[in-house]
């Protein structure tokens, strides 16, 4: 799946123009004619180590869970497990 995100991410980028000057020019025939996952929309978000969908942590780029254990390792600068 992280392999499949990838090779969306590649084409959405080479498309990416295209997309803007269809869409600019209102040429919509054009626009459903080109891959769907040329699509910015169709681009997810997945924990880099894991893959994860879901629980994506977007300012560190991992999932909830990776995040608590490499939180709790010590391996995140700035982050350290709270107490009171």
């Amino acid at each position: 799946m992280k392999a499949r995100e990838v090779k969306r991410a590649k084409l959405i980028a080479r498309y990416a123009e295209k997309r803007a000057r269809l869409k600019a020019e209102g040429d919509y025939d054009a626009l459903q004619a080109l891959p769907r996952n040329a699509s910015p929309v169709r681009a997810h978000n997945r924990c880099k180590i894991t893959g994860r969908p879901k629980g994506y942590m977007r300012q560190f780029g991992v999932s909830r869970i990776v995040f608590r254990e490499k939180a709790s390792q010590g391996l995140i600068p700035g982050v350290k497990k709270a107490s009171w």
